[in-house]
């Protein structure tokens, strides 16, 4: 794809990264639970609106910054590789526990459920953090329009993640009942980790134009 480089290394890694819990999982496995599926299918669209803020600033932020300066944007991206490893590292020695889901949530309106569900995702700054490390490693610095493969893959992440989490909606008794043993999801922290560790090393060792 133009502009756009191991793509497929991109959606394994955005797919694992999906399926490893964390506070917006914990969101809509709480709603879904405690309000039903409507309910935790809603806060699966606010969780998703707040990633496509995430793309868009991402986006804009970093082909201005590759716009502007193929240094800095080569300083960004190390930096962003070495968080990866980082990132990935803290998974794999991170034991895993249960996951703690709050089942007795107020019940509110399905706008509020999606605004809450909008505002819990925009404002983790680790998300934002992540945007901005994840994506420059899978953008050909020398493709002429910068935004456009930022946009691609950020919609791309958007769209796994939303079908993801529309499966832990539907099924939310089922599903959260075996993710609090965290057995399975250990593994997948894990696995995770190391995807994330291999891919910091091998963008951070290969030759950044």
């Amino acid at each position: 794809m133009d502009g756009i480089l191991n793509f497929e290394m991109f959606i394994v890694a955005a797919i694992l990264l999906n399926l490893t819990p964390g506070a917006d999982t914990i969101y809509i496995l709480g709603r879904s639970i405690a309000q039903g599926k409507m309910a935790g299918v809603v806060s699966v669209m606010g969780i998703s609106t707040g990633i496509l803020v995430h793309t868009f600033a991402a986006a804009v932020g970093l082909s201005a910054l590759l716009s502007t300066s193929a240094l800095a944007f080569s300083i960004v991206k190390y930096g962003g590789a070495a968080y990866l490893v980082y990132l990935g590292l803290q998974m794999i020695l991170t034991k895993s526990s249960r996951l703690s889901v709050n089942t007795s949530l107020e019940k509110i309106t399905p706008w509020k459920i999606y605004r809450q569900g909008v505002v819990t995702n925009v404002l983790n700054p680790k998300v934002a953090l992540f945007f901005l490390s994840f994506l420059p490693q899978f953008v050909d610095p020398n493709y002429g329009n910068h935004i456009l493969p930022f946009l691609y893959l950020g919609i791309a992440f958007v769209i796994t993640g939303t079908l993801w989490c529309l499966m832990l909606a539907i099924g939310a008794a089922l599903i959260s009942g075996k993710l609090s043993t965290g057995n399975s999801m250990g593994r997948i922290q894990k696995i995770t980790g190391g995807v994330f560790m291999g891919l910091g090393v091998k963008l951070a060792l290969s030759d950044v134009k």
